[in-house]
């Protein structure tokens, strides 16, 4: 009770401060996502970033300078995925390690462990279960500030941290009811379902045909779509989409139509 109670303490004190005029610099530049969120939303978004930066232990690798740029621009779009729902601002989150490029895994042991990695020799990112997430820069600045135009590495860890918190590493975050679970099952089975089928034919696909290799990328590549291209997502996955928005209790489509890109 009195560490809960020292923490909300600590919260309120932060957010009783101004916010730094340089971070919403930061928010306006780097992240594209910021102009279409009503002022409400930008106002909680703002704080939730705010608590989560001063929660976490930041760490610059492979030469890497830690700085509050980098620290903001992954933030929000950390916060930005659980805006509509509620959170603890990723507790289980204690690290967020960030390498100035694509890097090498420390670890080569797909799902060993509650490791989740990229079959790749070079990683754009990874999450541990209970363990830090590991981002590149360049990616994450890329994917921040190019929406719609390649990945989004922030969106796909932390859609995995996500994934983690009810134990399991299988693409089905924690649920309300059986109803939702059912619901979830049968959307989300025959979506993996048809982007395997695709991938294996060569057809092209919205969705990253990297989702095909196991439920839990799939649901990390779906939030990506989700949140990145969803006017294509209602479009082309409208049941996905739906599944998506009840979920997340948001709607980046209509977001789109509200405030059209320049």
């Amino acid at each position: 009770m009195l560490f809960t109670w020292l923490k909300k303490r600590r919260r309120r004190q932060l957010l009783a401060t101004p916010f730094p005029a340089a971070w919403l610099e930061y928010l306006r530049r780097n992240v594209t996502h910021y102009a279409y969120l009503t002022e409400a939303e930008q106002a909680r978004l703002r704080d939730d970033l705010r608590v989560f930066i001063a929660e976490k232990n930041w760490e610059g690798c492979g030469g890497l300078k830690m700085t509050d740029e980098i620290k903001v621009t992954i933030a929000a779009q950390a916060c930005l995925l659980v805006l509509g729902i509620g959170h603890n601002y990723y507790e289980r989150v204690k690290s967020v390690l960030v390498y100035p490029r694509a890097f090498r895994p420390a670890i080569e042991d797909p799902l060993g462990g509650g490791l989740i990695v990229e079959p790749r020799a070079i990683l754009l990112g990874q999450a541990h279960y209970r363990g830090p997430v590991i981002l590149s820069w360049s990616d994450v600045l890329a994917g921040s500030r190019g929406r719609g135009q390649g990945p989004n590495t922030v969106f796909h860890e932390f859609a995995h941290q996500l994934d983690f918190l009810n134990g399991s590493i299988d693409g089905t975050p924690p649920l309300r009811d059986a109803g939702e679970y059912r619901r979830w099952r049968e959307v989300m089975t025959a979506e993996f379902t048809r982007l395997g089928s695709d991938a294996d034919a060569g057809r092209p696909t919205l969705l990253d045909p990297y989702g095909a290799t196991n439920e839990s990328e799939f649901f990390a590549v779906a939030t990506e779509c989700f949140f990145e291209e969803p006017v294509e997502l209602v479009r082309r996955h409208p049941r996905l989409y739906e599944l998506l928005r009840d979920y997340y209790h948001q709607d980046p489509a209509g977001r789109c139509a509200a405030r059209p890109s320049p």
